[in-house]
């Protein structure tokens, strides 16, 4: 894989990670607007339960990915020299 195409899987794993812990602490916030609208207590619970699942997805594949590509450009450069 091309060396400047590593480099932009790393930035886009960087910015997967920092959206997801932006997204975990707007995550509250969120919800208190939720909750002012009339709904049952399944529902509302069941919103935290995919709002949650969707942050960890972000963190989880931006690590993947930074993890992978991190390799890919280590074992790139052990090639080169």
């Amino acid at each position: 894989m091309d060396k400047n195409k590593i480099y932009f899987q790393l930035v886009w794993g960087a910015l997967l990670v920092l959206m997801g812990i932006a997204f975990f602490f707007q995550i509250p916030q969120a919800m208190n607007r939720i909750k002012s609208i009339e709904s049952s207590t399944l529902e509302i619970g069941f919103i935290y339960f995919c709002l949650y699942l969707i942050d960890l997805g972000l963190i989880v594949g931006g690590v993947k990915k930074i993890h992978a590509n991190y390799k890919s450009l280590k074992r790139q450069n052990t090639n080169n020299e």
